[in-house]
């Protein structure tokens, strides 16, 4: 769903095979936040737009290789032919490159859960996001973003989340990071100045104390 409105998790269908369904996020993080910056913070934002589930988890998984976006577009969520470049359950980049694992190579354990009910935003958050996105500060080369799985156990628990592509902007993912900068040369000399003068008169002060 490269060209798609919307990102599909969870599982859908009435048949026992049913449709297992995931998603992949990927923000340049390198591109938006100073070069050796310390990460504080970090919240996923994303909109659910439709769901025929009640309350059902979404986690957050790192993606362990690279992957594409292609002009692919399921308007139902029920598929499309996939088109050069894009990502599908067998290839990171259709038709030549393959994940290693079918579904998505990623890190099993999950950097973050929320627990998903009717339409409206959501949020994810955690320490563990934290250490992601500095890693991803950190060495760019490593970013793949997060592969986003839901309730893939039962029938019936897909999760239909807004993309980047939905035509409202408001309603497209957000990451949100809270980072500290660090300071300019320019500044550690500013610093060190101010430092100085104030260190000093306490120096007098006590000069003419002793004496």
């Amino acid at each position: 769903n490269g060209a798609g409105d919307s990102i599909f998790v969870g599982r859908s269908g009435l048949l026992s095979n049913g449709q297992i369904k995931r998603g992949l996020l990927f923000f340049d993080v390198a591109a938006a936040v100073p070069s050796g910056a310390t990460i504080n913070d970090v919240t996923l934002t994303l909109n659910l737009a439709q769901t025929v589930a009640g309350n059902e988890n979404v986690s957050l998984h790192p993606a362990l290789a690279d992957w594409g976006e292609g002009t692919s577009n399921s308007l139902g969520g029920n598929g499309a032919p996939a088109t050069p470049g894009d990502a599908t359950w067998l290839h990171t980049f259709f038709p030549g490159s393959l994940w290693a694992s079918p579904g998505g190579d990623f890190n099993p354990v999950a950097s973050a859960t929320t627990s998903v009910g009717l339409p409206g935003f959501y949020n994810w958050n955690s320490a563990t996001m934290v250490g992601d996105v500095q890693g991803w500060l950190n060495n760019p080369s490593s970013n793949f973003g997060w592969v986003v799985i839901g309730n893939e156990a039962i029938l019936q628990t897909a999760k239909r989340f807004s993309s980047r592509d939905h035509p409202t902007a408001t309603l497209r993912p957000m990451l949100t990071v809270d980072f500290t900068p660090i300071p300019e040369p320019s500044m550690l000399l500013f610093c060190g100045l101010v430092v100085m003068v104030l260190a000093t008169p306490r120096r007098r002060f006590l000069q003419r104390k002793r004496t």
